[in-house]
């Protein structure tokens, strides 16, 4: 498997580095025979089941993101078509936090868990996998109306302000789906894991922009239909990978709601099927809604209600002025004027300073490592907002390099100080920097000293946007939380590996078409040391059939997992499908 600086896919490329840190290696060497076995299955079953219920014809869509129903992906001949859609993708460790995975998006480049579901979880797994991602996401990536949604989608999300209790249900959630795709997971931790989660959920208080995202996101991008309430066609990728699920939610069980806002007030369990679906009519209405969401959030609404927002966030965010100046770091206090004007605002700890999302020479946190503190509004004696003072009416207001000039702002802040310097971009006043300065309130409190040091005043009337994360992410060296845990992989002994062997030589058999009497071999190994095994029985009995081979051994083989189906329920479906694949072959997908 390449490494990610061996790719030639443009858009992973282009990923900046605070992104890179959540790509692991595919190590496509790893998949297991089973592993090959459980992708076939499924990619067969949905290929059988979705060319009749999904959106966007199944095969081409495979096909145009470099998939093929025979094995697993390597990421590599992935990216190599993808990039012909203007996309790529990478390989993560499970879930990764939501924000870094809507940004991802922005970046036109595909998430895929690097690891598959088990074959005791072939039906759908709650954790992320290659089977959902890949076979998911990635054949409706083609259809161009639903890429530009998923990557617009991105740009909206990653802006979106996220709150500490959001990362505990994320790393509750991430731990519990580990647990659930463990074939020896202690009961006793999975209780514990599920009522961690039922508690983060119940204890959210109200969520955030971050949170009724995900629920969009859920309902349109996993779990969405499109057509008709009466005939819709699938084309959530949380669908389209579920073996399980995409033929129970066409059931009148499953409630159909049109898609519109108020999809948000629906949360979801991602452990559970789902109750209800949306349906939209088209994808340009994703978008429609997506705007309606998009105009409640901080990034477009900005003023003190934002500033609050970034407060309670805790994180690293960003307040954009009406002067395009952006002040990043962790908000921790708002001044609001007795009219109810916002006053000033403050970041405590290291901060930063940018114009268009380029941070500003000598404003980086290393040189705020305080924090920042700057008025916001406008002043007394000018008709403008300050940003939009020429040179001549800068000169006017006394605001003149090497001498002293005296602020005062409507809201009834003060600066009084030397001007050291004025910082312009685009015709703009963006900061204004003093030395031997005093910055007072209405009430005559003491908001900077002149001890303390040159103060640096952003310039600008209003604060016109507030958005989660640093402006300029790789100069602000901005880490995204990452989970402490790791996904699960599983150790095989000797008896394990011996089975694994089995689905190889099968393999082996079928892409050949050679040395068929072996399978008499590995069909007799079954009886004799396997017999919890259905699935290479079933691709033996598969060889058998098409080829008209060993009519006697292959009634054996269908006898013996006619009776498995009976006796054991959990198999009952997967053996029946099964069957019905050998009588109604699925044409091989290659590369």
């Amino acid at each position: 498997m390449s490494s990610f600086n061996d790719f030639n896919n443009p858009q992973v490329k282009g990923l900046p580095k605070h992104l890179r840190q959540f790509i692991v290696e595919q190590h496509y060497k790893h998949y297991t025979p089973v592993d090959h076995a459980v992708w076939r299955y499924v990619m067969r079953q949905n290929y059988s089941y979705l060319k009749d219920i999904a959106y966007y014809p199944y095969i081409p869509g495979l096909e145009a993101a470099g998939l093929t129903i025979e094995k697993i992906p390597d990421l590599q001949e992935m990216n190599n078509a993808l990039e012909k859609i203007g996309w790529g993708a990478v390989t993560v460790d499970g879930f990764i936090p939501p924000s870094a995975f809507m940004e991802y998006q922005s970046y036109r480049v595909l998430v895929i868990a690097a690891d598959i579901r088990q074959l005791h979880h072939i039906e759908y797994t709650p954790a992320p996998d290659i089977i959902h991602e890949s076979a998911g996401h990635a054949p409706i990536i083609a259809d161009k109306d639903y890429h530009e949604y998923l990557s617009y989608f991105g740009s909206i999300g990653a802006k979106a302000m996220f709150s500490s209790k959001d990362f505990e249900l994320y790393e509750a959630i991430r731990e519990l789906s580990i647990l659930k795709e463990m074939h020896d997971a202690d009961p006793a931790v999975l209780r514990k894991a599920e009522k961690r989660v039922d508690f983060c959920q119940k204890n959210l208080g109200d969520p955030s922009e971050m949170a009724l995202l995900s629920r969009l996101h859920w309902w349109t991008v996993e779990y969405g239909l499109i057509g008709t309430l009466e005939e819709p066609k699938i084309y959530g990728a949380g669908l389209l990978s579920s073996i399980g699920e995409s033929a129970s939610c066409m059931s009148p069980s499953v409630t159909k709601n049109w898609y519109t806002l108020e999809a948000i007030n629906y949360p979801f369990d991602i452990t559970k099927t789902q109750p209800q679906l949306f349906v939209t009519p088209d994808f340009q209405n994703l978008i429609t809604v997506l705007e309606q969401f998009a105009d409640t959030m901080a990034f477009r609404r900005g003023g003190s209600e934002s500033i609050l927002k970034a407060i309670e966030c805790k994180n690293i965010c960003t307040a954009v002025y009406s002067s395009g100046l952006q002040v990043s770091g962790v908000f921790t206090d708002v001044g609001m004027a007795s009219n109810d004007d916002l006053q000033f605002i403050k970041t405590s700890g290291p901060s930063a300073l940018s114009y268009g999302e380029k941070q500003l020479d000598g404003h980086s946190k290393l040189y705020h490592v305080d924090g920042f503190s700057s008025p916001v509004g406008r002043l007394k004696d000018f008709i403008l907002p300050l940003e939009q003072a020429s040179n001549d009416e800068l000169v006017t207001l006394g605001i003149i390099p090497k001498q002293t000039a005296t602020l005062d702002f409507t809201s009834g802040i003060t600066v009084t100080g030397k001007v050291k310097s004025i910082e312009k971009r685009d015709g703009k006043v963006l900061l204004i920097s003093f030395t031997d300065c005093t910055v007072t309130n209405d009430r005559k409190e003491i908001l900077f000293d002149p001890s303390w040091g040159t103060y640096d005043m952003a310039v600008g009337e209003k604060i016109v946007s507030v958005f989660c994360g640093a402006a300029d992410k790789d100069s602000f060296e901005e880490t995204a939380p990452v989970s402490k845990t790791t996904t699960y992989h599983p150790e095989y002994n000797a008896e394990i590996k011996e089975y694994h062997e089995l689905f190889r030589k099968v393999r082996d058999i079928r892409e050949n078409h050679s040395a068929y009497d072996q399978l008499l071999n590995v069909w007799e190994k079954i009886q004799n040391d396997y017999r919890e095994d259905w699935l290479c029985s079933m691709e033996i009995l598969e060889i058998m059939e098409h080829e008209e081979l060993y009519s006697d051994t292959s009634r054996d083989i269908r006898i013996y997992l006619e009776m498995k189906a009976s006796n054991e329920p959990a198999l009952t479906k997967l053996i029946h499908d099964g069957f019905y694949l050998i009588k109604n072959p699925v044409n091989q997908l290659t590369n």
